[in-house]
């Protein structure tokens, strides 16, 4: 990995970098959207990489039961199996260990799965994660972490987060003896739940490791835990973490939270979120999330956003027919995950060039103003964007504050 930072805001923590991997140049920030089984659901590679995506995600402990290492082995890895050219980062299958818990029993060899399909146990240890992770050849592979969810409290998350540095240790010993760091590079993942303390004791650690890593990922988050204590989690590990690596923040998808974290200082970002959502007939725009189920727009013949350079919008596809077709047929599905797809993209790449222009303070109230509108701020991104030195409602009036997420849908009502 070469990594090289471009330029930085004047104001937050937020940067541009280059970070180049052996399938080409992804420039950060960026957001990487989630192909769990090989695939991004509904479109091609060559589609995805025609919307200028350079960098996206496979599911490690979904590819190692399906189709399985043998035949990742027999194409020649991930990269041919599904016909990707571009970069490609694999999770460690640390956090099925929370979404699957009821298959699974940690030790501290590894953690110890019941298969979904077969019931068949497997025993997946940090060096058998690795091992995975150098057949699928991912760009960029994650240790094996000890996972709980964020919401759990007591003496299991300090264990699962001090188990995470000496599993670190494990997987580091083993990517150097594989003959494959000057191809793949290895993330830490950082633990520590939502305890300041166990955080800081986390970041030490994996920081005097970092001779043996590439970067960082910030874990353990978005598991629903209030969002006045997720950015400041993420602003404590971004504070911290070298700057010289590119940081991570993981699961992370709506677009508040992505700029958010960007002004903290984070540098990648993923989830399902706008592939799934598309599914369920929400496309994403700059004004807020719309929801095409609705009889609003059954009669809607503008595109979902004139202005967006999206293959469904640049086509004319209108929201009426989206409306007609959604949820009903899989055409809907390819074409509102086109969208959403280049709105993450756009979200991120419009940070890119604020940074760059110095401009992005402007850029952040600019999107909000547009983003929720008359809504409301949700009064979490307001303190958190504070905590960097910007004021959403500078040379604003009236403008709310919402209390939780402040998460803007449209729901059957409207």
């Amino acid at each position: 990995m070469q990594f090289e930072i471009i330029a930085k805001c004047h104001t937050t923590r937020a940067r541009v970098s280059r970070m180049k991997l052996a399938h080409g140049v992804t420039m950060l920030p960026t957001f990487m959207p989630v192909a769990t089984q090989a695939a991004i659901k509904g479109l091609t590679p060559q589609q995805v990489e025609a919307l200028g995506i350079t960098l996206i995600l496979n599911n490690t402990y979904h590819l190692n039961l399906r189709p399985g290492i043998n035949v990742l082995d027999q194409a020649g890895g991930a990269h041919q199996f599904q016909g990707w050219r571009r970069n490609l980062l694999t999770d460690s299958g640390g956090f099925q260990l929370v979404s699957l818990s009821k298959f699974t029993t940690i030790t501290e060899e590894g953690a110890l799965f019941q298969s979904p399909f077969t019931g068949e146990p497997t025993m997946l240890t940090p060096e058998e994660s690795i091992s995975i992770q150098h057949s699928i050849g991912a760009d960029i592979i994650m240790q094996l972490d000890d996972v709980v969810s964020s919401l759990t409290i007591g003496p299991r998350v300090a264990e699962a987060m001090e188990r995470s540095v000496r599993w670190l240790d494990r997987c580091i010993a083993h990517h150097e003896k594989s003959g494959k760091k000057s191809t793949q590079n290895l993330f830490a993942i950082v633990q520590g739940g939502l305890d300041p303390t166990l955080r800081d004791q986390c970041l030490d650690a994996m920081i005097q490791r970092q001779d043996g890593v590439a970067g960082y990922a910030i874990g353990g988050l978005s598991g629903g835990e209030e969002k006045d204590i997720f950015w400041r989690v993420i602003k404590q590990c971004a504070d911290k973490l070298p700057e010289e690596r590119p940081r991570y923040s993981m699961g992370i998808g709506f677009a508040e939270d992505l700029l958010v974290c960007v002004a903290l200082g984070v540098d990648m970002a993923d989830c399902v979120f706008p592939t799934r959502t598309a599914r369920f007939g929400v496309a994403l725009t700059h004004t807020g999330p719309i929801n095409l189920k609705l009889s609003k727009y059954g009669n809607d013949m503008n595109p979902i956003d004139s202005s967006c350079p999206c293959p469904t919008c640049t086509d004319g596809t209108s929201r009426a027919f989206l409306h007609h077709i959604v949820t009903h047929e899989t055409a809907a599905a390819h074409a509102v995950t086109l969208h959403n797809l280049v709105f993450q993209a756009q979200v991120m790449g419009r940070a890119r060039d604020a940074i760059v222009a110095g401009t992005f303070p402007d850029y952040l109230r600019s999107f909000f103003a547009s983003y929720f509108g008359e809504a409301g701020y949700p009064e979490w991104c307001v303190n958190a964007l504070r905590s960097v030195g910007v004021d959403l409602l500078e040379g604003t009036s009236n403008v709310k504050l919402i209390p939780g997420s402040g998460a803007k849908w449209e729901y059957a009502t409207s």
